[in-house]
């Protein structure tokens, strides 16, 4: 009889650093299935914005996680966890290697760390008192009012995301201790025996890919996908709605904004999310990074990746 842990394979990496394609040659290379560690593919309807996957793409790989719920249908880290954790099983039960692959550094580290989301219950009171400072004063002072109690929380956090920063606020209100601190003190000490990979590459190639990416994203019908999510009905206010992608252009669409207004806004936000994602996954010591900046040496970062895998799950 072993002790040993349960394998888990994980590839992270900024937006725009080539996840995607990588992925699907390691599954198919280890006999994975993949789970997507991205916290906005989880909603339907949401596929352009969010670079999903196409089902032509994926050469037979199964993905798991993509396209579950509504985009008025709350989904959280803790969510994310908890599937997350059966997906693991189920996955290893059909004899595949379970893979982890996306960008929200916090989901991947509550699955693999098995955080514990408590967080002190809820003051319903003290919400509804930080949702009307959020109307009166906006979104910037609702903010600024996070980064004076948990600054570490307000860089991980978008002003934008007015739901987790009256969250973030309410867990200090309620245990006295800011939430980034309690996430600091989770164990480190995972119930899986995990390969953490990472992609990284020059930063001004980053932000080049960044740019085209997005000039694709509009050519593939990004605006027409917000536009359908508005007829269907979805406010601009939800959390789902709040996602790159779709925040820059519902301006432009009910006359807040010009184009070029929105595009220039979701290149200079996708930058800035991809410095915040660089700056999460700085303090994930285990990662061991493949440099991924030669775009024509592909076969090469693949073998460097598989090279890492050999022998480890055996």
């Amino acid at each position: 009889m072993t002790n040993r842990k349960p394998p888990l394979l994980i590839l992270l990496g900024p937006t725009a650093s080539g996840k995607t394609k990588l992925s699907v040659e390691i599954a198919k290379a280890n006999r994975c299935e993949i789970i997507s560690g991205d916290s906005m593919q989880v909603y339907r309807g949401m596929d352009v914005g969010t670079a999903k996957i196409k089902p032509e793409e994926m050469e037979g790989v199964p993905h798991h996680l993509l396209d579950i719920v509504d985009p008025d249908t709350p989904f959280s880290a803790a969510d994310f966890q908890t599937i997350g954790k059966r997906l693991i099983d189920e996955i290893a039960a059909r004899g595949k290697l379970p893979f982890i692959v996306g960008g929200t550094g916090l989901y991947i580290e509550a699955l693999i760390y098995g955080y514990e989301f408590s967080e002190g219950g809820a003051d319903p009171e003290f919400r509804k008192e930080q949702e009307a400072y959020f109307l009166e004063f906006g979104e910037q002072a609702l903010h600024d009012r996070l980064r004076e109690i948990d600054p570490a929380s307000a860089e991980r956090l978008h002003p934008r995301d007015s739901r987790r920063i009256i969250r973030a606020l309410e867990v200090a209100h309620l245990t006295g201790v800011p939430l980034s601190e309690q996430l600091a003190k989770q164990t480190k000490e995972s119930p899986y025996e995990v390969i953490l990979i990472g992609l990284t590459l020059e930063r001004n190639l980053l932000y080049k890919r960044i740019e085209e990416r997005i000039d694709t994203m509009l050519a593939n019908g990004l605006v027409e996908e917000v536009q359908i999510l508005l007829d269907r009905g979805y406010s601009p206010s939800l959390v789902s709605m709040q996602g790159l992608g779709y925040k820059e252009i519902v301006p432009y669409l009910q006359g807040y904004s010009s184009y070029d207004e929105a595009v220039y806004l979701l290149k200079r936000n996708t930058r800035r999310f991809a410095k915040r994602q660089l700056s999460w996954f700085r303090h994930m010591k285990e990662i061991q990074w493949v440099d991924v900046t030669d775009s024509s040496n592909f076969s090469a970062h693949l073998s460097a990746i598989n090279a890492i895998i050999a022998g480890k799950f055996a």
